[in-house]
């Protein structure tokens, strides 16, 4: 008797818990789709996601809780509307201070000296020609007092990664696929300054990895957007217009091998006439230390860097014809994202 009623249990606890499996397997097939389409969709298509102001006709902005677009502010509204808080950064062009514009928090920023009052000027000129999901928003601008008003980005510059995520509300953020969505947005931003509507423009002031991350802010939702563009000169290949950052002697591994005096061996001084120019391809050589420093160390990041190993080569071609397009990149970035989160949620294995 108790050997058959042991037999009946038996098979009634199996009989019950096939089902419970089954839900289970289809409950978890069903949210890794929901997740999988979700992070896939992100780097289908060469747009970032849509920001505030792509709703807004140009020169104007919608920022933060503002439900309506605004002419961008002149001069005499940012001398009485716009208050000044605290200083929050400075360079040799300008210095920034957190201000306030009708409850909304904006970034003030002032020219440091007039020594640099050409490169101000070039700065605000590119912002207003270049607004888009990429670029940070211009709010307004007064050239007569030389001072612009951008949207405020609380976690700062690209600079602060890794002392973002460390903190415990944004610890949560610190994964390879945050990591490499942040890779992707800067390739992708460099994608659209090679084909900006102002032409195509070089990233000068990106001679040291310390200086280029400073370019970029990090956004509260986790993507990049370029901010300083003060240094962006134009190349034009078909007109032989090239490029030269700076009138100093640029060193060290970060630049490109063209930006080099080329004469070094011969120990002849550097000459800024004798200086060969070059085009966008320097900020393609600089990809790679970018995307290292940004993939930090988190688990996955190896596999990352495995996947990308072979288009960072072609990054670093001594001979920038040799090198990919940031387009070329940025499909590449797209591909190892989507086919890693394939993998990640075990899609392959279980369907």
């Amino acid at each position: 008797m108790q050997s058959t009623m042991g037999r009946r249990s038996g098979s009634s606890v199996v009989s019950h818990s096939i089902p419970v499996v089954s839900v289970c397997i289809a409950a978890l097939l069903l949210s890794n789709a929901i997740i999988y389409l979700y992070l896939d969709s992100v780097y289908q298509t060469d747009e970032q996601l849509v920001s505030p102001q792509m709703g807004c006709v140009p020169q104007h902005f919608k920022i933060s809780t503002m439900k309506n677009c605004t002419p961008w502010l002149q001069c005499s509204q940012i001398n009485s509307e716009v208050r000044k808080l605290k200083m929050i950064g400075q360079g040799a062009v300008k210095k920034v201070y957190l201000a306030e514009w009708r409850g909304q928090k904006v970034a003030l920023s002032k020219l440091a000296s007039m020594d640099y009052l050409e490169d101000f000027a070039h700065g605000l000129s590119m912002l207003q020609a270049l607004q888009g999901p990429q670029v940070v928003q211009l709010v307004g601008s007064c050239l007569e007092d030389q001072t612009l008003v951008t949207e405020h980005h609380p976690l700062g510059s690209l600079l602060n990664l890794d002392v973002v995520l460390a903190q415990e509300q944004h610890q949560q953020h610190n994964t390879w696929q945050i990591r490499l969505r942040l890779a992707t947005d800067y390739v992708s931003i460099l994608h659209y300054l090679h084909n900006s509507p102002a032409g195509r423009r070089v990233m000068c002031d990106s001679n040291s990895l310390e200086k280029t991350l400073s370019q970029f802010l990090l956004t509260n939702d986790f993507h990049l957007v370029v901010n300083d563009l003060d240094a962006l000169p134009e190349v034009d290949s078909s007109r032989g217009s090239f490029v030269k950052c700076g009138h100093r002697e640029l060193t060290g591994d970060f630049v490109a091998p063209e930006q080099l005096w080329p004469f070094r061996d011969s120990r002849k001084p550097f000459s800024d006439n004798l200086m060969p120019e070059y085009d966008e391809k320097t900020d393609i050589w600089k990809i790679p230390d970018v995307t290292w420093f940004l993939m930090g160390k988190v688990p996955g990041g190896d596999l990352v860097h495995f996947h990308l190993f072979q288009i960072h080569e072609e990054c670093k071609k001594e001979d920038p014809k040799l090198r990919p397009s940031a387009l070329d990149v940025l499909k590449v970035y797209k591909s190892v994202y989507s086919s890693m989160v394939q993998d990640n949620f075990g899609f392959r294995d279980m369907l």
